[in-house]
C-alpha cells in the first residue's frame, strides 16, 4: 500500500514538473543563441574558395536554412568582360545567390531570398574603390536577401576588403554605407538587419 501510494506521490510530482511548475510565462525578451535545426543545413564540405582549372572558381554563398544562413560550395567560371576581377566576381556570387537552390538543398531546407533581377555594378564616379552598387537600394530588399548578399560578399576575400565588412550602395547617388556580417545576423536574419554605418 505505502509502495502505491509513493508511485503515485512521484508520478503527481513529475506531472507537476512537465506543466511548468506554475511558473508563469515572460514577456520578457531572451536570447538562448540560434534555433535548434531541424535538418541537416550541411551540404557545404569546404572552407577553401579559390581557384579551379579552366577559369572556374569554388565559393561559398549564404542560402537561408532553418531561418538562419548557412554556406553552401558553388562552382563558378569568371569571364572578366571588361569589368574588374572583383566586380565580376561579385556578378557571379550575386548569380548564385538569385539562383534556385538544387533539388539536393532544396530538399535540405535551403532557399533563398534573392531575386533573379538584382544585379550589382562597381563604384561611382566619386565612391570608394572597395564600393559596390546594386540595382536595388539595400533598404528595399528583405531582410533576408540583404542579409545573404552582405555575408556571400563579406566572405570572399576578393569582394571584401575589410574583414566582415562590405561597401554596399544602391542605383544613381543612393548613400554608400559598411554593412557588418555579425554573427547575429547569421542566426537571425530575418530579425536583426545587418548593421551599417553611413560612408563618405
Amino acid at each position: 500500500m505505502k509502495r502505491g501510494a509513493r508511485l503515485a506521490g512521484l508520478c503527481g510530482l513529475a506531472a507537476l514538473l512537465l506543466t511548468g511548475c506554475g511558473i508563469r510565462s515572460t514577456e520578457v525578451p531572451t536570447d538562448f543563441g540560434a534555433a535548434p535545426t531541424r535538418v541537416g543545413c550541411s551540404l557545404s564540405g569546404s572552407d577553401e574558395v579559390g581557384t579551379r582549372a579552366g577559369g572556374e572558381f569554388a565559393v561559398q554563398v549564404y542560402l537561408v536554412c532553418t531561418s538562419q544562413l548557412v554556406t553552401v560550395d558553388r562552382t563558378v567560371t569568371l569571364e572578366r568582360r571588361g569589368t574588374s576581377d572583383r566586380v565580376a566576381v561579385a556578378r557571379e556570387l550575386l548569380a548564385e545567390l538569385s539562383r534556385k537552390p538544387s533539388g539536393a538543398e532544396s530538399d535540405a531546407g535551403y532557399s533563398t531570398d534573392v531575386a533573379r533581377r538584382t544585379r550589382v555594378s562597381g563604384p561611382r564616379k566619386g565612391d570608394p574603390a572597395d564600393a559596390l552598387r546594386l540595382n536595388t537600394p539595400p533598404d528595399d530588399l528583405s531582410p533576408y536577401a540583404l542579409a545573404q548578399i552582405v555575408c556571400t560578399f563579406a566572405n570572399s576575400k576578393v569582394t571584401a576588403e575589410d574583414g566582415d565588412h562590405v561597401v554596399l550602395g544602391g542605383p544613381g547617388d543612393d548613400a554608400l554605407r559598411s554593412y557588418e556580417c555579425s554573427d547575429a545576423v547569421k542566426a537571425r536574419p530575418g530579425l536583426i538587419p545587418a548593421p551599417a554605418e553611413t560612408v563618405g
